[in-house]
């Protein structure tokens, strides 16, 4: 009997990680993105195709022009607060490059997606 109680208690184990893994693949994937003074750092993010992404951005200098952050394609201007993380979310996308820049169209970047 407690053979049989620690085998189904490890198969619900196994079977709940099996969900948590599922579930941490289909759900947005996490990238954090900083400005410098150098600009956008990493100036090129790599995404995996087909996921919902946010971008967490965090300006962190106020010596640049970079106050807001832009997806011309997507309709997307969020204004970056210093030393705010400010949380964007892109749309799951086919292989591609989103361009990202500034205001001013000054600094740019852009994610790749594969």
């Amino acid at each position: 009997m407690l053979k049989k109680m620690l085998l189904l208690g490890c198969m619900a184990l196994a079977a709940g990680c099996a969900q948590e893994s599922k579930q941490s693949t289909s759900g947005p994937a996490r990238f954090e993105l900083a400005v410098t003074e150098a600009g956008f750092t990493p100036a090129t993010i790599t995404v995996p195709a087909g996921r919902t992404i946010t971008l967490v951005v965090t300006r962190k200098t106020d010596q640049t022009c970079v106050k807001e952050i832009v997806f011309p394609e997507q309709g997307i201007r969020k204004p970056l607060p210093l030393n705010q993380a400010v949380e964007i979310a892109l749309p799951p996308s086919p292989k591609r490059e989103i361009p990202y820049v500034c205001g001013e169209n000054m600094v740019s970047g852009k994610v790749i997606v594969r």
